[in-house]
């Protein structure tokens, strides 16, 4: 991850290879019209010497969010080019378009070693340091590769990333240490989502999960077979018992003193999932290695609640089992008991998330949270019903489900909120053999995995499900996204937990 730190020396003078300056698209909306300079782009032009506007038109630049265009200064400024970036309408401008913007840049930038942003303070209306955060988060987060696995290594040389900004350069820096952290966040995500499935077994990643807070204030605790079976984790160990390598449960606790609420997220881990003997076709598995996403949320959110300082605590609890057929994988209308003594009949060996999720949530309501928050990449549901730009949200609690969407809005990772409806599929529940099932048929999957969940957490407790199965993969680079894991939604549930 490059360096990233505030600039506040004019633009002018930056010896930076490249600064990367915004631009709108023409107000009146056609796209003949040229585009309209930031302050920022137009103050630097004229101490350049340059007609950006004439240049940008001859070129056909409409400032789309996200577009760009090279502009040589020949020998006008220091640097050696300057980058435009397109901002879009400027009545439509949100810190979401300067974190698109940013990352747009440092795409642009891979093949040099420092670049300049003039974006943070293109929007009026937006508070600097809101401003300044997005920018930075955008750029790291546009800079991420994922290359542990080439034998060669690509070309990518941008080391060096400074946000400009004018105003108060204190909280500046503040706003950029805190883009750091999530950015960070994002990309552990997406570092163990992207990793290969053989290295990243139950027992690996728990390993994995441990070393990634060690020297943090955060206490550690490991859960193997032999203590799985002890505390009656049934579910869980009934995921993972067709795998050679065997489930664990982790527990990672940052408790702050004088901590005024405290938060459990709770992680599915599914390293690999085949199905089991519901067995998965094989373009259907091709992803499935992105099954543990929640977990690895979980653990990101935790870790930066601690580097962050926040007066809030957080316990992060992965469920982590490899779902494999085997001679002693759990058959469909096998009975399973959860932690909490349900008794669970498996009709479909392919809805394991919920049933690692159940033993999970348990675990975690014994901890006595103010609220439980789970992520999962649950149901293909989900993807029918919102695609793979929007997650689902089902909580128990409105003002919980409030402040999940709006820090969903905030971070640019939007959610939508289902019903938790009990009155209307509580029922499906029902197994025929054992107190609950864990599927009832195609209609309202996406719902009912979330009621079944619901089971699993104590009476009263505030409750939200966050099923990310379309949101935590893209085929395609978009925005800040990388193509592969995307890291949603951890930097959601950091703004969240920041107004706690």
């Amino acid at each position: 991850m490059p360096v990233v730190d505030v600039v506040t020396a004019p633009l002018e003078a930056s010896a930076a290879d490249l600064v990367a300056i915004g631009a709108f698209a023409a107000s009146s909306g056609e796209r003949t019209d040229p585009p309209e300079l930031s302050a920022p782009a137009a103050a630097l032009a004229d101490a350049a010497g340059i007609d950006l506007v004439t240049e940008l038109s001859g070129a056909g630049f409409e400032a789309s969010v996200g577009s760009v265009l090279r502009v040589p200064t020949r020998g006008s400024l220091p640097c050696q080019s300057l980058l435009v970036v397109g901002l879009g309408p400027a009545e439509d401008a949100t810190a979401a378009t300067l974190r698109t913007a940013a990352a747009a840049a440092a795409a642009a930038a891979e093949r040099v070693e420092a670049l300049t942003l003039a974006l943070a303070d293109a929007i009026d209306e937006l508070p600097p340091a809101t401003g300044v955060q997005a920018v930075a988060e955008g750029a790291l987060l546009g800079s991420y590769r994922f290359e542990a696995y080439r034998s060669k290594e690509r070309p990518f040389a941008l080391s060096t990333i400074g946000v400009q900004s004018v105003g108060d350069t204190d909280a500046a820096r503040g706003a950029v240490a805190a883009a750091r952290v999530a950015a960070a966040a994002q990309c552990l995500v997406r570092d163990l989502v992207n990793t290969p499935p053989q290295d990243k077994r139950p027992p690996v990643l728990a390993e994995r999960a441990v070393a990634e807070v060690a020297g943090l204030p955060i206490e550690t605790r490991v859960l193997d077979e032999e203590a799985l079976a002890e505390g009656g984790y049934g579910a869980l160990l009934g995921v993972g018992q067709g795998s050679a390598a065997p489930p664990r449960l982790v527990e990672l606790s940052y408790a702050p003193a004088g901590a005024s609420r405290h938060v459990a997220v709770v992680g599915k881990g599914i390293t690999f999932d085949t199905g089991g003997l519901s067995l998965k076709p094989n373009d259907a598995m091709m992803t499935m290695k992105l099954d543990m996403a929640g977990a690895a949320t979980a653990l990101a959110v935790v870790r930066a609640a601690a580097e962050l300082q926040l007066p809030v605590a957080v316990t992060a609890v992965l469920a982590l089992a490899e779902n494999m057929p085997s001679g002693t994988a759990t058959r469909v209308s096998d009975v399973l008991t959860a932690k909490d003594g349900t008794t669970i009949e498996v009709t479909n060996t392919d809805a394991e998330g919920r049933l690692v999720l159940a033993d999970a949530l348990v675990h975690a309501g014994e901890l006595e949270p103010d609220a439980i928050i789970d992520v999962a990449t649950l149901t293909g549901a989900a993807v029918v019903a919102l695609g793979e730009r929007i997650g689902v949200l089902m909580s128990s609690d409105d003002e919980l489900a409030d402040g999940l969407l709006a820090a969903g809005t905030a971070a640019g990772e939007p959610l939508w909120r289902l019903p938790v409806a009990t009155a209307e599929y509580g029922e499906r529940l029902e197994g025929a053999l054992a107190d609950v099932r864990n599927t009832a048929g195609k209609a309202a999957g996406t719902i009912y995995a979330g009621l079944f969940l619901h089971r699993f957490v104590p009476e009263g407790t505030p409750w939200a499900h966050l099923d990310i199965a379309g949101t935590a993969w893209t085929d395609e680079a978009r925005g800040e996204l990388s193509k592969g894991a995307t890291g949603i939604p951890a930097r959601t549930l950091l703004a969240w937990l920041r107004t706690q």
